[in-house]
């Protein structure tokens, strides 16, 4: 009883230390984990079958399955953007992204991006082999897969990447405009990236749902990191701080 009174009052002179945009982030933290893993319960008891079923269906036409619903070219498009979480493109833009880092001499925020991006694929991968779920077979795929479909690689590392590289790239921006723009363009892209997967038939809308919710909870963490190491001084502060 004493020690969880101890550790329940080292919370509370924590949480007294701490600014808003902290203890919300770390509330966001809370809340995309406890979703992920309510999908995940959920998934691996079948409960989430009917619905997976039921939208990879509205998304084909009752005649012909292999087509999907909307004009010839969203399944191009559909293509295109899926293209943006796959682990080739994501690389390169990492790589490009360390390279400005480099040569704006923020040599610590450099590492940071690049550990932040190495350990959420290495975290993707290892939570694929863990369930070990089936591709969906309800409908054709319209691309080619391999890997296990939970959760969502393309949407868990779009996340990861792009949530992460856009909150560390907000907080070396200046104007409050710059910075909504790139959290903007990020949250967009990754939104983008997870519906096209459900979209060409090769997951199923959990899959995007938790690997959303794991990919958010992810960049957030880094983005604590990555706020505490800078008020330490052991990474550079944004510009003008």
């Amino acid at each position: 009883m004493q020690a969880f009174r101890r550790a329940l009052g080292v919370a509370r002179a924590w949480i007294g230390r701490q600014e808003t945009a902290v203890l919300v982030t770390a509330f966001a933290v809370v809340l995309a984990l406890f979703g992920f893993a309510k999908i995940a319960g959920e998934m691996l008891e079948g409960d989430t079958k009917d619905f997976d079923v039921w939208v990879l269906r509205i998304l084909r036409r009752p005649d012909v399955a292999e087509i999907p619903i909307g004009p010839r070219w969203l399944t191009q498009a559909a293509l295109d953007i899926s293209v943006l979480g796959g682990p080739t493109f994501l690389t390169l833009a990492v790589l490009l992204v360390c390279g400005y880092l480099v040569l704006d001499r923020k040599y610590a925020s450099m590492w940071l991006v690049a550990i932040a991006a190495a350990s959420g694929g290495l975290l993707s991968t290892a939570m694929k082999l863990l369930f070990a779920r089936e591709r969906p077979d309800i409908v054709p795929h319209l691309s080619t897969v391999t890997s296990p479909s939970f959760p969502s690689g393309h949407s868990m590392l779009a996340a990861v990447i792009y949530l992460t590289l856009g909150a560390l790239l907000a907080r070396f921006a200046a104007q409050r405009t710059v910075r909504a723009y790139v959290l903007s363009v990020a949250l967009l892209l990754t939104l983008l990236v997870g519906s096209s997967r459900v979209y060409l038939g090769v997951h199923y809308p959990t899959d995007v749902l938790g690997g959303w919710l794991a990919g958010l909870a992810w960049a957030l963490l880094c983005w604590l990191v990555a706020r505490h190491l800078q008020r330490r001084g052991t990474i550079e502060a944004p510009d003008g701080a």
